[in-house]
């Protein structure tokens, strides 16, 4: 195991010249999507992930806004973003090298259900999205190059199983869904719709026709609930989808069709924008 002053030295370490990416899948983990990656102009569009999403920076800084709200994060930093949680990522002054997985919430229930020896109830969530948390930071990158690393099962295992139990145990709990007022409930309407109907095109007037709002305060109204835009979130909905499609071996020129994008140009690249690799990276991994 490392000790924290290689960790120091890995965290001073210059930042590579040219932006690189690695992704993929992890079968020890339900096939947990892993992305390590230095960034150096690449900026995140908003959006949002059907999974967890769990990282930390090992140099540099991001800067980012997460459910509206704008921080600076750089090493000893851990992001904890919950399933359907808008947020995006730019770059800091020189750019930042950091580390991600991306846990199934069946991933994170086991877990839990394991280490306690008794039946979760309700849904696991972080109520806290940015901490600084240095001795879980370092711990996760040490998890992370495990798994990126290629070594031995057990110990691969044994890394990342016992940082992520640690991480709920301090900073995990159940969600609380809040009450909604008529206005969230029109939102809501629309935002469904959107979800249901992904592929076709949709108007402002007809979402707003259907949510009882002018186009106007449903465009405010749906940026106050879920922190993005209908437009956006339509995007990302149907770059939620053909990840899905992609892992299933579907063509990037398929997909971009049968999701509504104009051509593959356009869905090549707002998929790059939502998750910082090509569908045809993706589809690979």
């Amino acid at each position: 195991m490392e000790t924290i002053s290689q960790e120091k030295a890995i965290e001073a370490m210059p930042l590579e010249g040219a932006e690189r990416t690695r992704f993929w899948r992890d079968p020890r983990f339900k096939g947990m999507e892993c992305l390590s990656a230095t960034f150096i102009t690449h900026e995140f569009a908003p959006h949002a992930h059907d999974t967890f999403s769990i990282g930390a920076i090992e140099a540099g800084s991001q800067i980012s806004t997460i459910k509206g709200e704008r921080s600076q994060t750089g090493p000893g930093d851990l992001y904890l973003i919950n399933p359907d949680e808008i947020h995006d990522g730019h770059p800091g002054h020189e750019g930042y090298r950091y580390r991600m997985v991306y846990p199934p919430t069946d991933l994170l229930v086991e877990i839990l259900e394991d280490v306690t020896g008794r039946s979760f109830k309700g849904t696991p969530s972080f109520s806290r999205l940015l901490l600084t948390d240095r001795e879980l930071a370092l711990g996760f990158h040490r998890a992370h190059r495990a798994l990126e690393g290629k070594v031995g099962t057990l110990e691969a295992d044994e890394s990342m199983f016992g940082f992520l139990a640690r991480l709920f145990e301090r900073h995990g709990n159940a969600i609380i869904v809040p009450l909604q007022t008529r206005e969230s409930s029109a939102v809501h309407r629309a935002r469904d719709y959107l979800v249901e109907n992904y592929t076709h095109d949709i108007g402002l007037e007809e979402l707003a026709k259907l949510a009882g709002l002018s186009r106007a305060h449903l465009i405010r109204a749906f940026r106050k609930e879920f922190h993005i835009t209908p437009h956006a979130f339509l995007t990302d909905k149907r770059v939620r989808e053909a990840k899905a499609l992609l892992r299933r071996g579907w063509s990037a020129a398929d997909t971009a069709y049968h999701c509504g994008f104009a051509d593959q140009a356009h869905f090549s690249r707002h998929f790059k924008a939502r998750t910082g690799v090509t569908p045809g990276a993706y589809r690979s991994a």
